[in-house]
């Protein structure tokens, strides 16, 4: 594989802004000096994500997902470096040599980014057949019969698939693509007697794009309206790079929407998106026929709190979705419902009325989930009490997932209300719900799962040597990377100070041992190390410590000078700081040649040698006692 010259990449991770791409996938505040958001990565209710712009990091204090920008985009996307630096070169209007693959350099990549790059082929090949084939102009008329412009067909880059066996296979195979991962990608579909066909004939094509807008699958609608058999909508089949359950369709092209509009609308299928989108009504995304998921709900938490589910007249599919909306209140999100009149859906309405009168009539009728919900299943009981009773638990339910205890209370008055039942009541049996789930076994054994009263803690192990060691380690590297050029007291550098004090030492843990090499390197060519070295480095292990070590989770506040009251920070008292940090660290390596030394005496039989070891052991002794001394440590004698 042909690699990216290092001054490209150094120009990318130099023009990289960590809030700048951070900020295209997660709605970050500031507090401080650095920007806080829930993590992508993991699901949570309180912001433990962390964006340090000053130093070009980030770190969640979670779940331990922390790198650059280059590493945020390979840990969203699940990108390798180079296919990463491409997504960043891009964004920054960046050249990078070889950007557009040719067939040698497809076989060379990773199998997950050889799927990306065919799965690019056919979107531009798609695109192609519609616009430039004579067939194409099946597919331009449909669009434009749903009254959809050039813009939006090109901006959601629309296509068509040609009425033919095997149009996209043999061009795909043609240009130097391999079968397996047109195959992989479900383009292709081989049969076990070695024939091969398209997936998609005679079909307008949805490409569908990741949240960085690479494509990974595609929706397919047919033009055949005779054809019983064929489905009217063709998806493609899950894949090491489109795994539905996690795809929001038009969420590429909303996602700044979103963030701007501080909501989401959630429709349900392709067209829906469109005619919105073109009605300017960007921040609008389909779950494409499927069952929302907590993967989908966990996308869209990443730019707004807010959603309103757009509904069609048909009741029955209402009742169907219900329990994906509960769902989004387990998740802490807000959300709102729309229903438009019977036999009307997004696209049929705004088609209907026009853009302006749409908008307006989304704001007349959102109505929150709990009363939206409260007042169909209070329509559909009136007058029978057994339905009334059972409908009753099922809002109960739903109002159990809102983790906000004021939204619950708030809920439960307007829910009593519609029903006519007093809300203690209603506050009594979701207290009975909570009680019954508490007292599910869980995992383990039923019996101790089901005790109302914790399992009694076991005392924490003491830590071992090698535990000590390798945080007296970690505590030198840390400083090293964080003050290398900070004048210390005796006129030395933090760096030089540090490395000059342990020129006998040998680190014993492996990674921290590389740091001290690396910097020891730096500083033979006359450079003073820096984060950025670190941060940047090619090697993810270093990487990904070196955040790690940079990374704080505190910071002082403001308040404390507001009111004119000092608090000394570790960089006020970093002499101290480097020279207790270093005698922990020579402490602690003594300990462990004393006690060696002590285990070598024991397999000793000749005098003269015990004599030599005892003498040695007593040296250790007086050494270990002196350093115990400067740090303030009482060592038994």
């Amino acid at each position: 594989m042909s690699l990216i010259p290092k001054e490209t990449v150094d120009q990318i991770l130099a023009q990289a802004d960590i809030t700048e791409v951070v900020g295209d996938f997660v709605s970050l505040k500031k507090k401080g000096q650095n920007m806080w958001a829930c993590c992508p990565f993991h699901h949570e209710k309180s912001p433990s994500f962390s964006v340090s712009p000053a130093k070009g990091i980030y770190k969640c204090f979670g779940c331990g997902k922390a790198g650059n920008s280059v590493q945020f985009i390979m840990d969203v996307e699940g990108t390798s470096f180079p296919e990463a630096l491409k997504y960043l070169a891009k964004k920054y209007g960046i050249d990078v040599p070889e950007d557009n693959p040719t067939p040698e350099y497809a076989k060379e990549q990773s199998e997950r980014d050889s799927l990306f790059i065919v799965s690019d082929f056919a979107n531009k090949h798609f695109q192609e057949r519609l616009h430039k084939h004579e067939q194409g102009s099946i597919g331009q008329s449909y669009l434009k019969q749903r009254g959809l412009s050039g813009n939006t067909i090109r901006k959601f880059e629309l296509g068509y698939s040609l009425d033919e066996w095997t149009d996209l296979t043999d061009s795909a195979l043609k240009a130097g693509y391999q079968q397996k991962y047109l195959e992989s990608t479900g383009l292709t579909i081989a049969r076990e007697d070695g024939k091969k066909f398209d997936r998609f004939r005679g079909r307008v094509m949805f490409p569908i794009h990741n949240v960085s807008g690479r494509v990974i699958g595609f929706g397919a609608r047919t033009l055949k309206s005779n054809d019983k058999k064929s489905p009217k909508y063709l998806n493609s089949p899950e894949s090491d790079i489109y795994h539905k359950s996690n795809v929001l369709y038009g969420l590429f092209q909303a996602k700044q929407a979103l963030r701007m509009q501080d909501m989401c609308y959630m429709v349900e299928g392709y067209l829906d998106v469109l005619s919105l989108h073109q009605g300017g009504i960007e921040n609008v995304v389909a779950s494409s026929g499927t069952s929302l998921t907590e993967g989908q709900i966990k996308l869209i938490s990443r730019y707004t709190q807010n959603i309103t589910v757009l509904y069609d007249g048909d009741a029955a599919g209402i009742k169907a979705s219900l329990r994906g909306i509960d769902l989004i209140l387990e998740n802490g999100l807000n959300v709102d419902v729309v229903t438009f009149p019977e036999g009307e859906d997004p696209d049929s309405y705004i088609q209907k009325v026009g853009d302006t009168a749409f908008k307006a009539y989304l704001k007349e009728h959102a109505q929150d989930f709990i009363s939206f919900k409260t007042s169909l299943y209070a329509t559909e009981a009136k007058g029978n009490p057994v339905r009334k009773a059972e409908a009753i638990r099922e809002i109960v339910t739903s109002i159990a997932k809102i983790p906000d205890s004021i939204k619950r209370t708030v809920f439960f008055r307007s829910c009593s209300l519609i029903f006519d039942i007093d809300e203690q009541v209603l506050i009594s049996e979701y207290n009975k719900m909570q009680l019954q789930d508490r007292l599910q076994p869980k995992t383990g054994s039923p019996e101790m799962d089901s005790m109302p009263f914790p399992e009694e803690v076991e005392p924490e192990k003491p830590a071992s040597d090698t535990d000590v060691l390798v945080r007296y380690e970690r505590e030198i590297v840390r400083m090293l990377l964080n003050y290398p050029d900070k004048m210390l007291d005796e006129g030395m550098t933090t760096c030089q100070y540090m490395l000059e004090q342990l020129e006998d030492v040998e680190f014993r843990t492996p990674l921290y041992s590389r740091f001290m090499v690396l910097i020891k390197e730096k500083l033979c060519e006359s450079v003073v190390p820096t984060a950025e070295d670190f941060i940047n480095y090619p090697d993810q292990e270093i990487r990904t410590e070196a955040t790690n070590l940079l990374s704080d989770p505190h910071e002082l506040s403001h308040n404390w000078e507001t009111h004119s009251i000092f608090v000394p920070t570790e960089l006020d008292l970093l002499p101290y700081g480097a020279e207790r940090a270093v005698l922990r660290l020579k402490w602690r390596n003594v300990e462990l040649l004393m006690k060696n030394e002590m285990e070598k005496l024991r397999l000793v039989t000749d005098p003269q040698e015990q004599d030599r070891q005892l003498q040695t052991i007593f040296m250790l002794k007086q050494l270990h006692s002196q350093l115990g001394d400067m740090l303030g440590i009482v060592v038994n004698r």
